[in-house]
């Protein structure tokens, strides 16, 4: 990782450089490619800002925040770098999920289409499929030649959307709709 700090209209000061150091070093757990990052303190009368730039893959992260304190502008402009990583590293992992899972059929003809955000939320994963008509004969057939835990299809007799699933004990239960 390399830091530059640059002090304008203000003395240099080790602990305010050593302090920017220490919270960009925290950026290290979720980056595990190497980084260049700038960070512009400067003081213009009353206000202090905190100008951070970091470059990560040839992706530009920039962010500023301005407050009283210079302390509390890098720890401001810190959460902010640190959302906007959090960000890169989802989509960067969503292309890489998406490339190397290309178009693979799930449960025969169903295609499945993740999708997903790591955020400080919980990751929800919509998958979309085509339900494959079958008998629930069929289903539990095909849920044990996989190693999947559960199967969506469309019951022929019935033409209603189905799951069939494993269950804790060994056995097979499905789920249909009432009505």
């Amino acid at each position: 990782m390399m830091i530059t700090v640059t002090f304008r209209r203000m003395e240099t000061t080790e602990s305010l450089r050593a302090y920017a150091e220490e919270k960009l070093s925290k950026l290290k757990k979720y980056l595990d490619t190497p980084l260049e990052a700038h960070v512009v303190l400067e003081v213009e009368k009353f206000r202090h800002i905190a100008d951070v730039t970091l470059n990560v893959d040839g992706a530009r992260i920039k962010a500023v925040e301005e407050t009283e304190d210079m302390y509390s502008a890098i720890d401001q402009v810190m959460d902010k770098i640190e959302i906007q990583v959090k960000k890169l590293r989802a989509k960067v992992k969503n292309r890489r999920t998406d490339s190397i899972k290309g178009e693979e059929a799930l449960a025969g003809e169903a295609l499945a289409e993740t999708l997903e955000n790591t955020f400080d939320e919980p990751t929800i994963r919509v998958e979309k499929l085509a339900a494959k008509p079958m008998d629930p004969e069929e289903a539990a057939m095909q849920l044990n030649a996989s190693r999947q835990d559960f199967l969506v299809f469309r019951n022929a007799r019935t033409r209603e959307t189905n799951v069939i699933y494993k269950r804790k004990d060994g056995d097979i239960g499905l789920i249909e709709p009432a009505g």
